[in-house]
């Protein structure tokens, strides 16, 4: 039997403001059964308090008003838990970014670290399946957790083993304006399948054969979560800068421990710091 209510009612069914129940209506997510025609006022269908608690529990869950309509127009059982699987594999990875700033925060109320040994080194180029991208600092750790997964896929898909350890080239840019384009890569060794487009590329995707170019640079190992290394950043651009050896150039990473390995207290990574080495 359907049965309207009217919209406070029906705000006080399903904990949705009137504000809200508004701006739902506006965007499309969740029209009114009813509108007077007179007045305006809304009515709901009593139908429609499920509908209207689903929404509510996304948006809890900080879910897009887009990605809440397609889950409610989904055409299928299918593409609506394709959609939900999406939205709460981005709050796992935004709840691990969290869990590294809480970490973080918690090391520095502690005291200074300890300052890690500097190593000047001279870097070869090297060959490796690289993967490119426009990327913003927010999005740094889920683009890099999707690209090197992509990458190692592709290595092992040729049959090779890497090279060496994997790394991502850092411009100024990225630092700067919090948007850069970043270049992750795997060095590798042997022939890798021609792609249809570059004719040195792994078909498929996005990882290309490219070489990284040498570099001379001050080397400081981080050892610890990611969210930490703005303090090894910090300690080694502090030498860098003492000693007036800085050049221009991206900075790099080399990740020791694998960039996706899930327990960042293992990560290991050495940052790369562009200098001239007058000897």
């Amino acid at each position: 039997m359907s049965v309207l209510v009217p919209i406070g009612d029906f705000s006080r069914m399903t904990h949705l403001s009137v504000k809200a129940l508004r701006f739902y209506h506006d965007q499309g997510l969740l029209e009114p059964a009813r509108i007077d025609p007179s007045s305006g006022y809304r009515f709901y269908d009593t139908g429609q308090v499920p509908v209207a608690q689903v929404i509510r529990r996304f948006r809890d869950l900080d879910m897009p008003l887009d990605q809440v309509r397609a889950v409610l127009t989904a055409p299928d059982v299918e593409t609506r838990t394709k959609e939900i699987i999406a939205h709460l594999s981005a709050m796992e990875t935004r709840l691990a970014e969290l869990q590294m700033s809480v970490s973080s925060l918690r090391a520095l109320l502690e005291g200074p670290p300890v300052r890690p040994e500097v190593e000047f080194r001279s870097i070869p180029a090297t060959r490796a399946l690289a993967v490119r991208g426009t990327v913003s600092v927010e999005q740094a750790w889920a683009w890099g957790t999707d690209v090197f997964g992509e990458i190692y896929g592709r290595i092992e898909q040729a049959g090779l083993t890497p090279a060496g350890p994997g790394g991502a080239l850092f411009p100024a840019g990225f630092f700067e304006l919090a948007e850069a384009e970043l270049t992750a890569f795997v060095p590798v060794d042997g022939p890798v399948a021609s792609g249809p487009a570059t004719g040195d590329s792994v078909p498929g995707g996005r990882a290309e054969i490219t070489t990284i170019p040498g570099v001379e640079a001050a080397v400081m190992l981080h050892s610890g979560s990611p969210a930490d290394s703005d303090q090894t950043y910090g300690m080694l651009g502090t030498i860098v800068a003492e000693r007036a050896i800085g050049i221009e150039g991206p900075i790099r990473e080399y990740f020791l421990v694998p960039f996706a390995e899930p327990d960042v207290s293992r990560h290991r990574t050495e940052i790369c710091w562009p200098v001239f080495q007058t000897a």
